[in-house]
């Protein structure tokens, strides 16, 4: 069975991506979300939660043994080479992950999947793929979003923004944008017109 078509699917902290995830997958678009991968390969007994305690210590577990990924993200998010440590540690075993599903998927035949990751372009991750929906919001929408969701202040929020690749530079290496500063209605019109260029795309190869 042929690969499927992946598109990869990123944007912004607090831009929106998993909304436009949940517009697809109701559109009938197999999803891969890259955090929930993230969960899995992380759960207590894998080779990569024992390395993240040898690197961070136990601190950044619960008392259930479970990754405290709260605390791990005040840890990272704060310290550029501690996010390193633990995005060396972590990506290569979510990637893994990720092909095993897609294959498994293409096997089901599915001609296209779509990978949700927030670091798509972080990584160079983004040049893999066959093609690019990149979600953006105004970065004003994108810290109230952040503050609400997340009880952050507005000095944590931003900082948070700014421990990612500015947006503008994630948009010049998109073939698709949806912009998701508007309602979700809008997002939504938005969301079907690049699913249905997708679809077309795949009739003609």
């Amino acid at each position: 069975m042929a690969r499927p078509f992946v598109i990869g699917l990123t944007g912004g902290i607090a831009a929106g991506k998993s909304s436009v995830a949940r517009m697809l997958a109701e559109l009938g678009a197999p999803v891969l979300d890259a955090d929930q991968l993230a969960r899995e390969v992380t759960r207590p007994g894998s080779a990569a939660l024992r390395a993240i305690v040898e690197s961070f210590g136990a601190e950044v577990l619960t008392a259930a043994g479970e990754l405290d990924r709260a605390a791990l993200g005040r840890r990272v998010f704060t310290d550029p080479e501690a996010r390193r440590r633990l995005e060396a540690i972590t990506h290569p075993a979510i990637v893994a992950e990720g092909e095993r599903r897609i294959a498994e998927l293409g096997a089901a035949g599915q001609r296209a999947v779509v990978y949700e990751a927030a670091l798509l372009c972080e990584t160079g991750r983004h040049r893999e793929l066959d093609r690019l929906i990149v979600v953006t919001a105004e970065d004003a929408t994108r810290v109230s979003r952040l503050m609400a969701r997340s009880a952050l202040s507005r000095v944590e929020a931003e900082a948070r923004l700014r421990a990612q690749l500015p947006q503008e530079q994630k948009a010049a290496l998109a073939d698709y944008l949806i912009d998701n500063s508007g309602s979700l209605e809008q997002t939504r019109v938005q969301v079907e017109r690049v699913w249905s260029r997708v679809l077309a795309e795949l009739e003609i190869q």
